[in-house]
């Protein structure tokens, strides 16, 4: 190699050292969340999710089917996010309805988080292409294939 080969490549060695370690720093020093902050945001989220599909349904029912697209962009974005808002140790009877079991069997919490996402993401582009018929029959399931798999195993019913 020539002298000013291995200084390039030296150079370019220590900037990706330095950015580990600086990503890795930046990454460490990131305050943990309280529980109570955890619940709060997630309840916060959980709000936000049950609004954009109560949206989702009204614009099935009114035929407004690419006018569903934004709040299944909603639901997509807003999955992401719940597998950090229920951190180890944010679990409170008192004022959340998550269940020990999220903790117990996170892969497949987080699974159910992502079958949300995936989910979000269909109806969003079947709405999209306008098809009506596609976009109701996502719909009609939704609650029970992308909700119910993480409310049923994972969230104490709400009292009646």
């Amino acid at each position: 190699m020539r002298p000013r080969a291995i200084l390039s490549a030296t150079a370019m060695v220590t900037g990706l050292a330095v950015a580990v370690v600086g990503l890795a720093a930046c990454a460490s020093a990131q305050p943990q969340m309280s529980a109570a902050e955890a619940i709060e945001k997630r309840k916060a989220l959980m709000k936000e999710q049950g609004a954009a599909w109560r949206n989702v349904q009204d614009k099935a029912k009114a035929g407004q089917i690419q006018a569903i697209v934004p709040d299944a962009e909603k639901l997509v974005q807003t999955a992401k996010q719940i597998p950090a808002l229920f951190p180890e140790g944010s679990l409170d009877p008192a004022k959340s309805a998550a269940k020990p079991e999220i903790w117990q069997k996170k892969s497949e919490f987080d699974a159910a988080a992502k079958n949300l996402e995936t989910l979000s993401i269909k109806l969003k582009d079947t709405a999209a292409t306008g098809n009506a018929e596609q976009t109701q029959a996502l719909v009609k399931d939704f609650g029970r294939q992308a909700c119910g798999t993480c409310h049923q195993p994972f969230r104490v019913p709400p009292k009646q």
